[in-house]
């Protein structure tokens, strides 16, 4: 491929990825968490215990940035704060049964969303080609 094809793919990438997020965030209850308090949902349940200090780096965000939305999650119980066995003054933030709850309601509504999505408008054979664009765009993250 050349680098006139390479970047008439990525702009068309780029759009598509960009259409679909804006689509799945139309998709997400009304009443539910904030984008930033679902991905810090997702980091801890992925991860599992992290720091606010790991947590704001996998967010490409200051540590201050992401406290107002911890303190919230924490108020609401779907996180709980522990101190480092190792460390006494870092606190290890863990998700919640709630959190899980939490998080597992809000994205199965965008999820069932794009399956149905998927269902009704691609072959299997373009849903499996969607697979394997799945796991390289994961790449492109790394």
């Amino acid at each position: 491929m050349d680098d006139e094809e390479l970047r008439a793919t990525a702009v068309a990438l780029r759009r598509a990825t960009i259409g679909l997020a804006r689509r799945l965030r139309d998709e997400r209850p009304a009443h539910g968490l904030g984008r930033l308090a679902l991905s810090l949902l997702g980091h801890l349940h992925r991860r599992g215990a992290m720091t606010a200090g790991e947590l704001a780096a996998a967010e490409h965000l200051q540590p201050q940035s992401v406290t107002r939305v911890l303190a919230s999650l924490e108020e609401q119980g779907l996180i709980r704060r522990s101190r480092g066995e190792s460390d006494r003054r870092r606190h290890h933030i863990v998700l919640t049964e709630d959190g899980t709850a939490a998080l597992t309601r809000q994205v199965g509504t965008t999820d069932l969303w794009l399956a149905e999505a998927l269902a009704g408008k691609l072959t299997p054979a373009e849903c499996r080609i969607l697979a394997v664009a799945a796991d390289l765009l994961e790449q492109l993250q790394a």
